[in-house]
């Protein structure tokens, strides 16, 4: 299986987009599964269900700077290289979507429990979550 099909599997079981991404990614990168399932946890749905930006995205931007991000005082070298990624993924991930916001990405604004109620009942999750789960995975599997 491919990494974004690994990825899919991983939301489909019932994590979040977010946790989907970075436990897909996490390991090769010198990060245990259980540990990357607890950290990016809260950052699905748009940041815990804040409709803000896509936890696929946030997902993808903690696995770059797992990757590449400054550890040591003076390394701006590093900090740039993560930004500089950061942000291509950024804007792949919006030619191919419209947009890196949560709400805006599924139509429903996620922290209002009626719109939530209404973007389960009618699928939106359970179909257009993966697909940018997908996105996020092929996207980052690219730039890594």
């Amino acid at each position: 299986m491919t990494k974004p099909d690994d990825a899919v599997t991983c939301f489909k079981k019932g994590f979040s987009c977010s946790q989907a991404i970075v436990s897909t990614f996490s390991e090769e990168w010198g990060m245990d599964k259980e540990t990357a399932l607890r950290i990016s946890c809260g950052f699905g749905a748009g940041i815990a269900r804040s409709g803000n930006i896509c936890g696929a995205v946030t997902g993808a931007i903690l696995i770059i700077g797992l990757k590449y991000g400054k550890v040591s005082t003076g390394d701006d070298g590093a900090k740039e290289w993560t930004y500089n990624r950061v942000q291509e993924f950024i804007t792949n991930f919006k030619a191919k979507n419209g947009s890196i916001n949560c709400t805006e990405l599924l139509g429903y604004d996620l922290s209002d429990p009626e719109q939530l109620k209404r973007a389960h009942e009618c699928g939106v999750v359970m179909t257009k979550c993966p697909e940018l789960t997908r996105d996020a995975a092929a996207i980052l599997e690219k730039i890594l």
